[in-house]
Order: C-alpha cells, then sequence, then structure tokens
C-alpha cells in the first residue's frame, strides 16, 4: 500500500490543480500495475531468447518446474530422454549392447532402487516440484511426438524418481567416482572435468563493485552439456545454467548473490581390498558374508527382440564388489548416498537474499562435492571446499588414492566431516579468491588458510600451472574492472612457455644446426600465446605432448614458492633433441614449423568450421580448450573445455554477460547453435538478458504453460 501526501499551491497550479492530480494518480496507477505484472504474471509462460534460453515465469513454484521441464525438452529431448533411460539402467533394453556395461554399472551402484527411497525421502513440497517438471516433461513429448526420435520415446513417461536417478548418476557416480576411473584404476580419465572461479571484493574492483566469474569446462556432449535458463516464480529470480536432465540451476546469480562451483581436490570414494575366505570375505579377524542381490539386465538385440541376463551383486560392509579373483575382491564406498537433498540445496541457494541466508544453505551439505565460489552485492567474498569429506582415521591424501585394506575396521569410514571442518576463506586481505580445480590452500595470496590446520587427507599440496596462472593474473592487478576481467578469461597465455623458454632457446642456439636455430627463431618470436594466429604454439604444444611432465623440470614444485615452481630444465640435451623430432613431423604434416595454431586446430559445428585459440589447462591455458583429431586428417577439433561461461558485477542494475559455447540446444528444430560459437572464437560473451522488458525486446519464442 502506497500512501502519498502531496501539496500544491493553486498559485502555481489554478484551474489545471485537478487534471494534474488526475495524471499523476493514473501514472501512479500505471506504474505500480506494470509492476504487480512483471513479478507476479497471472500465467505461467516460457519466453525464448535470440540464443535459444528460456526465461521462465511462473505463477508459483510448481509452474515453474514444469516450465522448466518443458524447455529442457524443447531443447534437448533425445539426450534428456537418452540420459534418463541410462540412469534406469534399462538403456541396453532400449538400445542395444553399446549400452551394457553403463546398465551394469548403474544397477550395480543400486541407482534406480536407492532413487525411489530418495524421492520418498523429498518433503512433500519438494516432491511435487520434481514431479511438476516431469510433467513439463510427459507434456511436451505428448504435444511434439513427431520431433523426437522413435527410439527414445520408448523411456517415456518420464517421474520424478527418474529425475533423482539422473541426478546420482550424474554427480554421485560420474563426479564423485567416475566409471572409467574404478575400470582403469592406473589411467587417467578419457574425460576431463574442470572449471575455473574467480570471487573479486569491491576493494579490488575498479567500479566498488564485488565481481564473480563461473567457467566450468566440461565435455561438449552426454551427461556434461550445460543448459543455460532463467527461472522467475514468487520467491525467486536466479539466472544461470545446469547440466541437461537436472530440474534446478547448479551455477546461478540472482540481484543479490552468486555462485559458481569448480571440481576441487575432493575424495569422496576408495576401493577396499578384501581377503576372500570360505562364501565370505574376513573383518576384525571374523569371517563376514556377502550381502547378495540378483538383478535383471536385459539387452536388446539386433532382431528386436529381449534376452535377459542375470547380473549378481555382492556388497560388503564397504560396498558393493566391483572386481574379484585369486582370493581377493575389490569393493567401492561412495560419499553422499544418504543424503537425497542436493537438488532442494540448489534451489534455496538460488532463492538466498544474503551471505548469512546462503551459508545457512550451505551448511545441510547436501551437495556431495565442489568447490563453492561465492560473491555479493554487500562485498562478501568465499571460497569454501564444499564437499561430503569422509572422517578418516589415517593416511594423508596419497594415501587414499591407492587401494585400501579392507581386512580391518581402522580404515572403514562411516561419517563425514561437518561443515565447520571444511576449508574455507571469507573476505581475504587480498581482495580475490580463485581456484582453478587446486587445493583450497592457493585459493588467495597471501595465503589464507593452511593445510597443518586440517587433516592431511583433506587435499593435497600441489598447485598446477593453469591455476597458477589463474592467480597470476589477479595478483599482479591492482585493481580489476568488469571488462578487463572479461579480456583475462579469455587469456591463451601458456605458463609452460614463460618457466621453459628460457632455457629452451639458448639449448637450442647451442645446438646450432639449421633445424635447430629455425626452431629457436620461431619459439623467440611466439606471442607465447594459443590464438588462431599464433606462430610456434603448434610446435610448442606438440613437444609437451612427447614428454614426461615428472622429468622435465629441475626444480620441482614448491608450496613455498607456488607461483614459480616447477622451473627449469632438467635435461636441454634431452629436450632439444626431442623437440627437433618434433619439428620435422610439424613441417612434413603442415608445410612449415611456424604452423599457425588456428589452421591446426579448429571449431567445428554442422557447416561452421572456424580457426580456434585456446587450448589444454596441463599447459597453463587459462582458456581451456581440448582437441581431437579430426577423421582422416592432420587437423584437430575442440571437443570438451570453456563451455558455459558468466561475468556478472552486481552493480544496480547486475551487469552481467555469457556464453554457452555449444550453443543452449541440441534438438534439430531449436535455435541456432552457431551464433555463440563464433562469439566463442572472437573471445566475446553476449548480453544476458534478465529483465522482462530485455526478453520481450529479443523474443524469438513464447509458449504458455497450461496447467495439467
Amino acid at each position: 500500500m502506497f500512501i502519498i501526501n502531496f501539496s500544491f499551491s493553486k498559485n502555481i497550479f489554478g484551474k489545471s490543480f485537478k487534471s494534474a492530480l488526475f495524471l499523476i494518480s493514473l501514472l501512479i496507477v500505471l506504474l505500480v500495475g506494470q509492476t504487480n505484472v512483471l513479478s507476479n504474471p497471472k500465467r505461467s509462460e516460457i519466453l525464448w531468447d535470440n540464443y535459444g534460453v528460456p526465461h521462465i515465469y511462473g505463477v508459483n513454484s510448481q509452474d515453474a518446474f514444469q516450465a522448466f521441464g518443458w524447455a529442457q525438452m524443447h531443447s534437448h529431448a533425445n539426450l534428456l530422454l537418452r540420459l534418463y533411460g541410462q540412469a534406469r539402467g534399462r538403456a541396453a533394453e532400449y538400445w542395444g549392447e553399446d549400452y551394457l556395461e553403463s546398465d551394469r554399472w548403474v544397477v550395480t551402484m543400486g541407482i534406480p532402487q536407492r532413487a525411489k527411497t530418495w524421492y520418498q525421502q523429498q518433503n512433500a513440497t519438494f516432491r511435487s516440484y520434481l514431479d511438476s517438471f516431469a510433467t513439463g516433461i510427459n507434456t511436451y513429448a505428448a504435444e511434439h511426438p513427431e520431433l523426437i526420435d522413435d527410439e527414445v520415446k520408448t523411456v517415456l513417461p518420464i517421474s520424478g524418481e527418474d529425475v533423482l536417478a539422473h541426478v546420482q548418476r550424474v554427480l554421485n557416480f560420474t563426479f564423485v567416482v567416475d566409471p572409467e576411473t574404478v575400470t582403469n584404476l592406473h589411467q587417467k580419465p578419457k574425460h576431463s572435468k574442470g572449471s575455473n572461479g574467480w570471487a573479486i571484493a569491491p576493494g579490488h574492483s575498479t567500479s566498488g563493485n564485488t565481481l564473480l566469474l563461473a567457467n566450468p569446462h566440461l565435455p561438449w556432449f552426454d551427461l556434461f552439456l550445460w543448459y543455460e535458463a532463467q527461472i522467475t516464480a514468487p520467491g525467486i529470480d536466479a539466472y544461470g545454467a545446469t547440466l541437461v536432465g537436472i530440474p534446478v540451476l547448479a551455477i546461478a546469480f540472482n540481484d543479490n548473490l552468486g555462485w559458481t562451483h569448480t571440481v576441487n581436490t575432493f575424495d569422496g570414494w576408495d576401493i577396499y581390498e578384501l581377503t576372500l575366505s570360505g562364501k565370505g570375505y574376513l573383518f576384525d579377524g571374523e569371517v563376514r558374508d556377502f550381502t547378495t542381490k540378483t538383478a535383471e539386465i536385459k539387452l536388446k538385440q539386433q532382431d528386436g527382440t529381449i534376452q535377459s541376463q542375470k547380473l549378481t551383486i555382492q556388497s560388503s560392509v564397504h560396498g558393493p564388489l566391483i572386481k574379484q579373483e585369486e582370493g581377493k575382491a575389490l569393493a567401492l564406498r561412495v560419499v553422499g548416498l544418504d543424503r537425497p537433498g542436493v537438488l532442494e540445496q540448489w534451489w534455496d541457494m538460488a532463492k538466498a537474499n544474503n551471505f548469512k541466508q546462503f551459508e545457512a544453505v550451505l551448511q545441510r551439505l547436501q551437495l556431495p562435492m565442489f568447490t563453492v565460489m561465492y560473491a555479493d552485492r554487500e562485498g562478501h567474498i568465499m571460497h569454501l571446499f564444499n564437499g561430503q569429506v569422509p572422517i578418516r582415521s589415517q593416511g594423508d591424501f596419497a594415501y587414499w588414492q591407492g587401494i585400501i585394506s579392507g581386512d580391518t575396521s581402522t580404515t572403514l569410514w562411516t561419517k563425514i566431516h561437518p561443515y565447520q571442518d571444511l576449508p574455507r576463506i571469507v573476505d581475504p586481505t587480498s581482495g580475490w579468491l580463485q581456484n582453478a580445480n587446486d587445493p583450497p590452500w592457493t585459493t588467495t595470496f597471501p595465503s589464507a588458510i593452511s593445510p597443518e590446520d586440517y587433516p592431511p587427507y583433506i587435499a593435497p599440496q600441489e598447485m598446477d600451472f593453469r591455476a597458477q596462472r589463474s592467480a597470476r593474473m589477479l595478483a599482479e592487478t591492482d585493481k580489476i574492472s568488469f571488462p578487463e576481467m572479461i579480456n583475462y578469461k579469455h587469456s591463451t597465455r601458456m605458463e609452460m612457455a614463460d618457466r621453459l623458454l628460457d632455457d629452451l632457446i639458448p639449448a637450442l642456439r647451442q645446438e646450432s644446426s639449421t633445424l635447430a636455430l629455425q626452431v629457436a627463431d620461431v619459439l623467440e618470436q611466439w606471442d607465447r600465446q594459443t590464438n588462431a594466429k599464433s606462430q610456434g604454439a603448434v610446435l610448442f604444444a606438440a613437444w609437451l605432448e612427447e614428454i614426461d611432465f615428472d622429468t622435465l623440470f629441475s626444480q620441482p614444485w614448491q608450496p613455498n614458492s607456488p607461483l614459480n615452481t616447477p622451473n627449469g630444465l632438467a635435461d636441454p640435451q634431452q629436450a632439444v633433441k626431442t623437440l627437433l623430432a618434433v619439428a620435422t613431423q610439424i613441417e612434413q604434416d603442415y608445410g612449415a614449423i611456424d604452423v599457425s595454431w588456428g589452421e591446426v586446430f579448429r571449431f567445428k559445428d554442422g557447416n561452421l568450421d572456424l580457426p580456434a585459440n585456446g587450448g589444454p589447462g596441463d599447459f597453463g591455458i587459462f582458456r581451456v580448450v581440448n582437441f581431437i583429431p579430426m577423421e582422416n586428417s592432420k587437423h584437430f577439433q575442440a571437443f570438451d573445455g570453456d563451455s558455459f561461461v558468466a561475468a556478472i558485477e552486481f552493480s544496480q542494475p547486475v551487469k552481467a554477460m555469457a556464453l554457452t559455447s555449444y550453443g543452449n540446444a541440441t534438438q534439430p528444430n531449436s535455435i541456432s547453435t552457431e551464433d555463440q560459437l563464433k562469439l566463442f572464437a572472437q573471445k566475446q560473451l553476449r548480453p544476458i538478458w534478465r529483465s522482462r522488458q530485455e526478453v520481450e525486446a529479443h523474443l524469438v519464442k513464447r509458449k504458455i504453460i497450461s496447467k495439467m
């Protein structure tokens, strides 16, 4: 209710007093009416902007969830249904032998059954939200069957339990523990999972406003795809992104605060080696029986018939067995399987309006892992080493990376550390926080926390080159502006070049062969970046691919010099020998040793084929892009790395720019994805449309959500 007291002078207004009062009153009514229309819509709808981003306006939260389910189907129907089919453990039944190993993993880990338990453990209100999201999916399928591939329709209808099964498969059984890692214990996973995140306090920004940079980089396919959206309903107006199939925003901001995640150096799983005895295993000197269950895996044959296979699942007190041979067995233990509230936690994080509210939500510890990088309008910034960290009785981080003896209860963890035990930094004196998948000890300088104050198994002491590049850009800048932050985000400077070229170039010149001198000249003139026109980057990167990082440096990494080590060549002669062999191959493949980066490395999407920039984070490049060979070609195309990027300044109003590198849709009928890839190639972000007026000005599609 507004009470306005106007005092007018008749000498000024004369006969126009009543007319003026009427016009002012009419203006107030219109303004208040407009505000009510914008903040309390009379119908729930989705508005798509010209970059394929859905802006969801819900009369209530249930409608917003339904609309979000509908929107995800519009943009990713085939992918979403395939992911849900896999989360059920029935993908081989639907689509054949290619999914058999996936089904065995899902069923052995108990995902479908646990999803039923999790569903019942949701509070009634949030359970209804999950049902509404599923309703949105099913409604879209009923309205547009012609836009969905026939082979994935068999997954329909979707339920709230399917949503939770998918969440488990993504979070607990892909991010916390990667099935590739379990299968190949001594091999690096095929798919990298990383991120950059910055939070900058008002004292370190030129505008005096807090800044936040969100920059996950994941594979550009499958369950790793980000989906960008705005969700507005009573009590929430949040913008951000989530992984396809997840019904809430996982990285987001509102008018008052925002957060991003990075994959942290977190160990939430262990493999235990058991000694078999009789029909059981030894534990604390006694023989224990395995818990045994039998499941059925169905496999679709090439002729369309279904064949059934029995799957026997044995479990110890540690968890399900993943391998058994020669009197030994391996059992897998994973955190978070008794904590079903991750989706509600993310939802409430997006609804929070200040640091106190936000931290109260974090304290639930329902999110099994991920660093939380936070910033707000009041000037607070925070780095939280978030995770359901097991309370372990012994050992450091390296110890728990190996296979653990399961014969004794002393190694069996049963509880996790409470929130107050986790490494956490709020409002550091430096005015900035960064994380590039490095441990929490190096998130800012001067250091704000010490590893000696925490159990040695919490996180290792290390800092890779990308994290060093990240920290260096912030530490060497007195104050940073919003445009500068975006420019830094796109930095392709290679930290490893800065560490090695001062030794490598003189070693080449000492070799004094014609080729060695040519290589030295190319590397000396190289800008030490991986921009499209950078010459020398292909040569240097190809050399790095051929060497062993563990023996490369003369000076290893030192905790007391984290931004300047490792450094120096341990064996300059061998380095030169390898480099000259690489140079010969580069010249043979591309016709010149100074071939430009963008000629060899490409951004491709449909008919789009653009010179690429960026490169592997392992080389110390902040703008991470990973490449795979093109078929029947010496060239490479991007498939992994920078995906969703958001830069936010908590000004009045909030200033924000973003990009989803590969576009916001995979369905053939959706809005084109090429525009965003073009911007990505140009190292640009695009404006985020948040106000209803902005969205309407860039509107390309509208959908009214009907009640079911």
